[in-house]
């Protein structure tokens, strides 16, 4: 089970943050994400866990919880939305000739 973890500190590392979860369960992987260009947390991250139940013991158990001072939102994370909807250079304005 893949979870978003949002408002984390700007500060925020990947330690303690498993470190909440584990309390709940397995944890596969922690991802803080960081801004491209400047290398900083953004605010959010991601948990993953091997086992649902224990994921979504994890969710209704941290959501809301305290960390850094920062009451955190976690859910599910739902999948990445398709984005490959072929585009074009035109910002929908039609050439007539």
């Amino acid at each position: 089970m893949n979870i978003v973890v949002g408002n984390l500190s700007f500060g925020a590392s990947e330690e303690p943050v498993r470190a909440l979860f584990e309390t709940h369960g397995t944890v596969d992987r922690v991802n803080i994400a960081t801004d491209r260009d400047k290398g900083q947390p953004r605010g959010f991250g991601f948990v993953e866990t091997s086992n649902d139940g224990e994921g979504e013991e994890a969710i209704a158990a941290v959501n809301g919880s305290d960390l850094d001072g920062r009451s955190l939102t976690v859910n599910e994370a739902r999948p990445k939305a398709d984005r490959s909807s072929g585009g074009g250079g035109s910002f929908g304005h039609k050439r007539r000739y």
